[in-house]
C-alpha cells in the first residue's frame, strides 16, 4: 500500500516538520513519498519534495496548499497533514490491517495528552449535534457510528484517494478559519465511501480544546 504524505507548513516551523517527517520514516514504508508545501526547503532527504509557496498572496491560504499536495502526489493514497500532526507507530501497520476499501478515510486523532480530538465526527445529526441556541456543531461520535451523511472531516488531517481529491479539490476561495473543511465535507460526504480505520492513529504536537465536542 503506497502513500503520499502531504504536509502544509509556513516559515519558521522546520523543527516541527522534521518531527512529522521522522514519524513517517519510522513506519518503515518501502517507498514513502513526502510533499512539503510552504516554509523553507530544509529537508535534505531524497523522499521529500518541497513546494515553494508565497505566503504574501493570500493570508492563511491552506486550501491552495492542500490542492498543491494533490497536484504533486504520485501515489494512489494521499495523507493530508498540518505540520502539528505526527503519525503514531502503529499507523502503517494499521492501514495494512484495515485494507483498501475506502475513498476517504479517518483514523484515530489524538490530542497531545492522548484524549480524542476531531476524528470521527458528526456535524448536523439532529439527535446528537443540535444545541439549544439553534446551532449545529461537530460532535465526536462512537467509532461504530455509520451515518456518514452527517459527517464532518476535520481539515487538520485525513486520508483520501488521489482520484477523489482531483474530483473534489478544496475550495480555494476559502482560507484558514473560514470553514473550508466543513464546505468540503458537505460536498463530498454523500458521494464517496468514507470509512473509519480504528487500527491506525495520529497525534497532535500541541493540545487542542474541545469545549464544544463530546469527549467520550
Amino acid at each position: 500500500m503506497n502513500f503520499t504524505f502531504g504536509i502544509i507548513t509556513a516559515n519558521n516551523q522546520e523543527d516541527r516538520v522534521k518531527v512529522v517527517i521522522d514519524s513517517i520514516l519510522s513506519q518503515n514504508i518501502k517507498s514513502p513519498e513526502i510533499v512539503v508545501v510552504g516554509g523553507k526547503s530544509a529537508y535534505n532527504i531524497d523522499v521529500v519534495k518541497h513546494v515553494d509557496f508565497d505566503e504574501t498572496i493570500k493570508s492563511g491560504w491552506i486550501t491552495k496548499k492542500k490542492n498543491l499536495i494533490t497536484e504533486n502526489a504520485t501515489q494512489e493514497n494521499i495523507v493530508y497533514l498540518h505540520d502539528y500532526v505526527k503519525l503514531n507507530p502503529n499507523w502503517y501497520s494499521g492501514f495494512l490491517n484495515f485494507g483498501y476499501d475506502w475513498d476517504v478515510c479517518m483514523t484515530k486523532l489524538l490530542n497531545e495528552d492522548g484524549s480524542r480530538y476531531r476524528d470521527w465526527c458528526a456535524w448536523d445529526d439532529p439527535n446528537l449535534c443540535y444545541l439549544p441556541n439553534g446551532r449545529h456543531w461537530a460532535c465526536i461520535v462512537p467509532y461504530g457510528y455509520s451515518l456518514t451523511k452527517h459527517m464532518y472531516i476535520s481539515g487538520a488531517y485525513w486520508v483520501a484517494k488521489k482520484e477523489v481529491m482531483e474530483k473534489e479539490p478544496l475550495n480555494e476561495n476559502l482560507c484558514w478559519g473560514e470553514s473550508e473543511d466543513v464546505e468540503w465535507s458537505f460536498r463530498m460526504r454523500d458521494k464517496y465511501n468514507y470509512q473509519m480505520n480504528i487500527w491506525s492513529s495520529v497525534q497532535l504536537l500541541k493540545q487542542k480544546d474541545l469545549i464544544l465536542l463530546d469527549k467520550t
